[in-house]
């Protein structure tokens, strides 16, 4: 396998800074939504999502890779919002294997509320302090990232990656 590629000094700093960044706005987004919807940053996302979707609705397991959780993961969170009229579970007519996660009137109705304040915070502290080649150059490495680690022939251990990628 050889040596391992140490990180040199300027990837370094643009790790982590990468990782303070993610830890502090996944935080102060965390006690914004809480504080102003009762919501945990994953059920705003999860709520968005299905705002989204074709009649406010998509399967679980779409739900789950859109959101990037694992199936149980989701299904808890499912279980709390359902819990708190925010969200229902269906069945698949065809499918008897697929369960579908709805959005509620009510559901709307919380998101509709959180939204603005949500924005708000995600301008003040990531949007509006960078430029627009910051924020250009951001989205196409980020972007570049998460395609390679959606990218099926990724595995997260190197000894079993496929060499041609």
């Amino acid at each position: 396998m050889g040596l391992p590629r140490w990180l040199n000094e300027e990837e370094k700093r643009a790790w982590n800074a990468f990782r303070s960044t993610h830890a502090l706005l996944n935080q102060r987004m965390d006690q914004q939504l809480k504080r102003d919807a009762g919501l945990s940053h994953l059920q705003y996302e999860i709520l968005a999502r299905l705002s989204g979707a074709p009649d406010r609705e998509l399967r679980m397991t779409e739900l789950a890779s859109a959101v990037q959780n694992s199936k149980s993961g989701l299904t808890y969170q499912i279980g709390q919002l359902e819990q708190a009229g925010l969200v229902r579970r269906r069945n698949c007519q065809s499918d008897v294997r697929a369960v579908y996660a709805c959005l509620t009137d009510e559901g709307m109705a919380v998101l509709e509320r959180a939204a603005p304040g949500h924005v708000a915070l995600v301008r003040e502290l990531f949007i509006d302090v960078l430029t627009p080649d910051q924020l250009r150059a951001l989205a196409d490495g980020l972007g570049e990232a998460s395609r390679r680690m959606l990218d099926s022939d990724f595995t997260a251990d190197p000894r079993t990656a496929n060499p041609d990628t």
